[in-house]
């Protein structure tokens, strides 16, 4: 019986030996073994950049916290660190549940994304996404790179335009009215504006041209900035019955100082993260080295500039003047020469200091220029688009013209502003946005959270 069950196993086995034996050995292709590694590589190197430059971006928020804060009051530092803090959790929530899709959505009209709002709901959340996301990155990677390190490089530029706004509104504004205008403006007017040039809109469709956001993020944040402070109105004191402006100075310029290097540290993600991908780093590179430049003319023209009209040379018009050159330089940054980003940042550093000057004249208070560093040179570096871009620019774009970078200006600008006066509006006969002046003049920190940033130094001062 053995040698039966022996037998039969013997046979099984050698069956296909001769069923098999005439059919050829799959041929391994080399070449294409090696071009599926290499794509496997370059994806690993697409997703590596663009992961550690979003976190760069993120790392920006201690860079607001700290400018913010340090040219501020120190009764309401508290105040300021906690606005920047939940703001990001705010816009992480808010845009992962519905300003993605809005922005970036499958089924898109030229006005709004219409499927895969909620959630990341797309129809590939696989995570490597086919054509469900492409937007404005078609050319450049958009789609070679996983939907979630997507999402989260994205999701830090939303939550910059949210962080922009703090700064105009400090001093006097609601913690809670402060965290629902952020919520709204994430998840619906930053989205619906963005997809208009970067989800692929009528915006993109004309040929404007923005390539990481001097519009699309800063302008944004300026135009809410500017329409809180104009409803919330001036800090107590900062404008005399006699017309003059009453200086408030900053507590900490050190802090301050800290958090504009690290903002321009950050940039070297906000701008050439922008890519989407390593490429063969001519784009990456040239981007870095534009953004640098501006930054460098920005912060020496605002230190001329500032030393000429107000005959020191201050140092908070230099820290923003730095910050003007960077945002200048966001939009065109991938698409001019490195002498053309150095005139970029001269009339950014030059227009932030006569800017902040303006808005004092005409008495809106912000304390730390934040409409003008990113609304007034967000327009401006979005004008230099069409004044310095040459079509053999690394990142091979049509430059386009003036009138439609104009165009887009002027439709993203009334947009958001004219939503933004509403909704501040709103906010304000809903149940005020503004603290009580008690409240204002002994402090947000102690009113708004019961804590202080500087405790000891408050009872060794007043006791």
């Amino acid at each position: 019986m053995k040698n039966h069950f022996k037998k039969i196993a013997l046979l099984l086995l050698v069956i296909p030996m001769f069923l098999y034996a005439d059919e050829p050995a799959k041929a391994v292709d080399p070449v294409a073994e090696k071009l599926a590694e290499i794509d496997t590589l370059k994806v690993g190197l697409d997703t590596l950049w663009v992961l550690v430059a979003g976190m760069l971006v993120f790392f920006m928020n201690a860079g607001f916290a700290l400018v913010e804060s340090g040219f501020c009051q120190a009764k309401n530092t508290v105040n300021i660190l906690a606005k920047n803090f939940v703001v990001f959790a705010a816009a992480t929530f808010s845009y992962w549940a519905i300003g993605w899709g809005l922005m970036f959505g499958d089924g898109s009209t030229p006005y709004l994304a219409t499927e895969g709002l909620f959630f990341l709901g797309g129809a590939d959340n696989s995570p490597l996404t086919g054509d469900a996301y492409v937007g404005v990155y078609s050319s450049m990677n958009w789609t070679g790179v996983p939907l979630l390190a997507k999402f989260f490089f994205q999701l830090v530029f939303a939550a910059t335009a949210a962080t922009i706004v703090s700064g105009a509104v400090a001093e006097r504004i609601k913690f809670h009215s402060f965290l629902i205008f952020s919520f709204i403006l994430v998840a619906f007017m930053y989205p619906f504006t963005g997809h208009w040039v970067w989800g692929g809109g009528w915006l993109a469709g004309l040929g404007f041209h923005d390539f990481a956001g001097s519009t699309v993020v800063h302008s944004v944040g300026g135009w809410a900035a500017l329409a809180g402070a104009i409803v919330l109105g001036a800090r107590k004191g900062k404008f005399m019955p006699d017309g003059r402006t009453k200086p408030i100075l900053g507590h900490n310029m050190t802090s301050a100082a800290l958090g504009t290097l690290i903002l321009w540290l950050g940039w070297f993600g906000f701008n050439p993260g922008s890519t989407m991908g390593v490429g063969d780093g001519s784009v990456m590179s040239h981007v870095i080295v534009t953004t640098n430049i501006s930054a460098a003319m920005g912060a020496l023209a605002s230190t001329i500039t500032a030393w000429v009209i107000l005959k020191k040379p201050d140092l908070g018009m230099i820290l923003n003047g730095t910050l003007a050159g960077l945002v200048g330089i966001t939009a065109p940054c991938a698409i001019v020469s490195p002498a053309s980003a150095a005139i970029i940042g001269i009339v950014s550093g030059v227009l932030v200091v006569l800017s902040v000057l303006f808005f004092d004249k005409i008495k809106i208070d912000d304390p730390v220029g934040a409409t003008s560093v990113h609304l007034v040179c967000g327009i401006w570096g979005t004008l230099a688009v069409a004044i310095f871009g040459y079509e053999g620019s690394p990142a091979g774009v049509e430059v386009p013209s003036l009138i439609t970078q104009i165009y887009g200006i002027l439709a993203i600008g009334g947009v958001t502003f004219g939503v933004s006066m509403i909704l501040w509006l709103a906010l304000k006969l809903a149940g005020g946005i503004r603290v009580s002046e008690e409240e204002e003049v002994s402090g947000l920190d102690l009113g708004e959270h019961g804590a202080e940033a500087y405790p000891d130094f408050n009872i060794r001062a007043h006791g």
